[in-house]
């Protein structure tokens, strides 16, 4: 059975800091590219990162570039999504997905979703 667990999120002031886990099992995890999806009240849903696990290529959303930062530890199947310079507009809910190829990070192309966490940022 996948199971995608997600752990990190919480409220923060604007300008923090955040690191989202995810912590995978079930599959093989060199095998797919794994990583963040989010979702605003009222918005759909948006690829924010991926990485290809076996060999480290990223990818991330305009909207995030510079501020987030996303890892992954193969020994632990463990994603990682470090946040920096959190603003208002990246309140959501983060969802960790896996997928097939890190650069189509769109929801229809996931394989499996974990239940996600939530990110909340005050100003």
């Amino acid at each position: 059975e996948v199971q995608l667990v997600e752990s990190g999120g919480g409220l923060v002031q604007v300008g923090g800091s955040l690191r989202l886990s995810c912590a995978a099992s079930g599959f093989t995890f060199d095998d797919y590219a794994i990583g963040w999806f989010r979702q605003a009240p009222g918005k759909e849903r948006e690829g924010v990162s991926s990485i290809r696990t076996f060999e480290g290529s990223t990818y991330y959303a305009d909207s995030v570039k510079g501020r987030f930062t996303i890892s992954s530890d193969n020994a632990k199947n463990t994603v990682y999504l470090q946040m920096n310079s959190l603003e208002p507009e990246d309140t959501a809910v983060y969802y960790c997905a896996v997928g097939g190829r890190y650069r189509d990070w769109v929801p229809y192309a996931m394989y499996y979703w974990g239940e996600g966490t939530l990110v909340t940022v005050s100003s």
